[in-house]
C-alpha cells in the first residue's frame, strides 16, 4: 500500500480573469475548485493510474470537511485525522497570463492531535509499504516532524518516498529515503549552484545518494528528467506539448514513478511514466487522466548509462 502524507492540505479557489486591476472590482470568466497538497496530488494521479493509496493528514473546519467530500467523489481513499479548531486553508490562485497565488497559513495543531497522527502512522504501516512525504511543513508543527515520522517506521521495512527541499532534504538524507525528487532549482538551491544541464543534475543527482538517497530523480521542466540509481544513470527527454498548469505536475512524477516501478527490473519504466504522468499534467488543467498519461508514455524517450 502507498500512504502519502499532507500536512496542511487546502482548497485551492483557482479564478480566471481578462485583465487584474488593484484597488478596483475585478470579474471572473471562470472559476473552479479543488483539493489541493502535494501528497493529495499524488494520491489523485496514482487513482488515475490504477494504484491503491490513503492519503492521510490534518483537516479542520467546513473547508476540510469539503476536501473530504472532493477526495472521495474522487476515489482517495482517506484517513485525515480532523482538528478541533480552525480551518483548512484557501489557496487562491489568480490566473490572467500569468499566475499569482495567495496560500492561507492553514489550522494549528496542538500536540495530542500530531501524535495521534504519528501513532497512527507507526500502527498501520508495515513492511513493503510506501509512504510520501511532500511539500513543506506548516509552522504548526516541528519543522523535523517528517524526521520523526521515519524514526517511527524506518525499522518496519517502509520505503519513504521525499519530495521536499532544503533543510527538509537534508534532515532526511541520512535515514535512506528510498527516493527523492527534488527540481532541478530545488538540486542547485541545496549545493549552491545553478544547475544548467542534465549531466550537472546527474553530478549532483549522485551527491543525494552519497548522502543517503537510494534513488533521486531530478525534474527539469520541458526538458524532462534525470534518475540515478545504485547501478545506473537515465536521461529522459519530455514530451512535446503546451504547459497550462504548473501545480501538480512534480506530484504526478512522483505517482508515476512509483506506479512504474517494479522490485527487480530495469528503472527505465518508472522513469517513463513519471516524465508522462508529470508531463500530462503539466499539459492539463488539473491532475492528468489515465488517457492522457498513457498518450504520452511512448513518446517519452530514456538513455541508460552505467555509473
Amino acid at each position: 500500500m502507498i500512504y502519502t502524507v499532507t500536512l496542511n492540505p487546502s482548497l485551492d479557489y483557482v479564478v480566471d480573469v481578462k485583465s487584474f486591476r488593484a484597488g478596483t472590482v475585478n470579474r471572473s470568466v471562470g472559476e473552479s475548485i479543488q483539493p489541493g497538497g502535494k501528497g493529495i496530488n499524488v494520491s489523485l494521479m496514482l487513482g488515475a493510474l490504477g494504484c491503491e493509496s490513503a492519503a492521510t493528514g490534518f483537516l479542520a473546519g467546513f473547508t476540510g470537511e469539503e476536501i473530504r467530500r472532493l477526495l472521495l467523489q474522487r476515489g482517495v481513499s482517506e484517513r485525515f485525522f480532523f482538528l478541533k479548531n480552525g480551518f483548512s486553508r484557501i489557496n487562491v490562485k489568480l490566473r490572467n497570463g500569468e499566475e499569482t497565488e495567495i496560500n492561507g497559513a492553514g489550522p494549528s495543531v496542538s500536540e495530542a492531535e500530531k501524535e495521534a497522527l504519528l501513532g497512527w502512522l507507526e500502527q498501520t504501516l508495515a513492511d513493503g509499504d510506501t509512504l510520501v512525504l511532500s511539500g513543506s511543513v506548516p509552522r504548526a508543527l516541528p519543522a523535523d516532524i517528517y524526521v520523526e515520522i521515519i524514526r517511527r517506521t524506518c525499522d518496519k521495512g517502509v520505503r519513504i518516498a521525499a519530495d521536499v527541499s532544503g533543510s527538509l532534504l537534508r534532515g532526511i538524507l541520512p535515514h535512506r529515503p528510498f527516493l527523492v525528487k527534488p527540481n532541478h532549482h530545488e538540486l542547485g538551491e541545496l549545493f549552491g549552484c545553478e544547475i544548467a544541464s542534465r549531466e550537472e543534475a546527474a553530478f549532483y543527482a549522485h551527491k543525494l545518494c552519497g548522502m543517503g538517497a537510494r534513488n533521486a530523480l531530478v525534474s527539469l521542466a520541458g526538458d524532462g528528467a534525470v534518475l540515478v540509481t545504485e547501478k545506473a544513470v537515465y536521461f529522459a527527454e519530455a514530451p512535446k506539448g503546451v504547459p497550462v498548469n504548473s501545480v501538480g505536475a512534480g506530484d504526478s512524477a512522483v505517482a508515476g514513478f512509483l506506479a512504474g516501478w517494479k522490485d527487480g527490473e530495469e528503472p527505465s519504466e518508472a522513469l517513463r511514466l513519471a516524465v508522462a504522468a508529470g508531463s500530462a499534467t503539466a499539459f492539463s488543467e488539473g491532475i492528468a487522466t489515465a488517457d492522457e498519461v498513457s498518450s504520452l508514455q511512448e513518446k517519452v524517450s530514456v538513455v541508460r548509462k552505467q555509473n
